[in-house]
C-alpha cells in the first residue's frame, strides 16, 4: 500500500513538472469530481491556439510517403476504425467537418479533423468560430494510434491538411488543447502555435459555468440550448503575438 502511494505521489510530481502546478491541481480536482460523481461532474481547462497554414512540408526529403493520407468522407468504411463513438463521428460530419486520415497499407494510423465555420464542441457546451471566414478554420481531435506515435504520422497528417487548406486560401488553423495533455502542448509548440487564450469549464449534470480570458469571460448555463460562443479573430495575429511556450517549471506555469 505504501509503495502504491509513493508511486502515485511520484506520478503527480512528474505531471506537475510537465504541465505546471496550477494545471496539476485542476487535473487532480477533475479526477476526484469524476470519481465521486460517476462522471457527471468534470473540470476542464483548455488553451486556445492558432497554427499558421503553410505549403512548406514539415517532413523533409519525402519522409512519411509510405503513409497514405487521404480525405475520408461520411459513410467510408474507414470510419469503422475511428476511436470515437459512431454518434460522435456522425455529429461531426453533420456539422460539415472534414477528416483527413492516414493509413499504412490497410491499417488505420490516425486522423485530423477540421471545419470551416462554427464548431460545436463535443466534450463541453461551447461553440468556436474562427474568423475571418475563408481565411481560418477550426481543427480538432488530431489523433495518432499508440503504435505509430513515435514515428512521423503526426507531421504527415499536418502536411496533408496544410496542403489542402493552403490551396483554399486558409491562413490559420485554430484549435483547443487540454491543459492536462503535456504531449499535445509540445506538439503544438513544434507547429509554431500562437496562444489566443484559455478557459475553464466546470460541469455538473446539465449545469455548466465557464471562466475565460476571452469573450464571453463568464458564462453560466443550466440547459443544453445555452451555449457560449467564442470568436477567434486571426487578423490580430498578423503582427507578432505571444507564442505558446512549453512550461518548464511549476513556478513559471503558476504565474501564467
Amino acid at each position: 500500500m505504501l509503495n502504491g502511494c509513493a508511486k502515485k505521489i511520484r506520478g503527480l510530481i512528474q505531471t506537475g513538472r510537465q504541465i505546471g502546478a496550477v494545471n496539476t491541481i485542476l487535473y487532480v480536482s477533475d479526477r476526484a469530481l469524476a470519481t465521486v460523481s460517476g462522471g457527471r461532474a468534470r473540470l476542464y481547462k483548455y488553451y486556445f491556439v492558432a497554427q499558421p497554414v503553410s505549403t512548406a512540408a514539415r517532413l523533409p526529403g519525402g519522409r512519411g510517403k509510405k503513409l497514405l493520407a487521404r480525405e475520408v468522407a461520411s459513410g467510408d468504411e474507414a470510419t469503422r476504425h475511428f476511436p470515437r463513438p459512431s454518434s460522435v463521428i456522425a455529429q461531426r460530419y453533420g456539422q460539415g467537418a472534414r477528416c483527413i486520415a492516414a493509413f499504412k497499407d490497410e491499417t488505420f494510423v490516425g486522423y485530423h479533423w477540421h471545419l470551416h465555420g462554427c464548431y460545436r464542441e463535443d466534450e463541453v457546451r461551447a461553440a468556436y468560430l474562427p474568423e475571418p471566414s475563408g481565411a481560418a478554420v477550426w481543427d480538432f481531435d488530431v489523433h495518432v494510434e499508440p503504435g505509430f506515435r513515435l514515428g512521423v504520422a503526426f507531421l504527415r497528417l499536418w502536411d496533408e491538411a496544410n496542403a489542402k487548406l493552403a490551396q483554399q486560401g486558409v491562413r490559420w488553423s485554430c484549435s483547443r488543447i487540454s491543459a492536462y495533455n503535456a504531449e499535445s502542448m509540445k506538439s503544438h509548440t513544434r507547429l509554431a502555435a500562437t496562444k489566443m487564450g484559455c478557459s475553464i469549464f466546470l460541469k455538473a449534470g446539465s449545469w455548466q459555468i465557464v471562466f475565460s480570458t476571452i469573450r464571453p469571460y463568464v458564462h453560466l448555463s443550466f440547459r443544453a440550448q445555452s451555449t457560449p460562443v467564442f470568436h477567434f479573430d486571426t487578423t490580430l495575429l498578423a503582427a507578432p503575438a505571444r507564442p505558446l511556450q512549453e512550461q518548464q517549471s511549476w513556478r513559471n506555469h503558476a504565474a501564467s
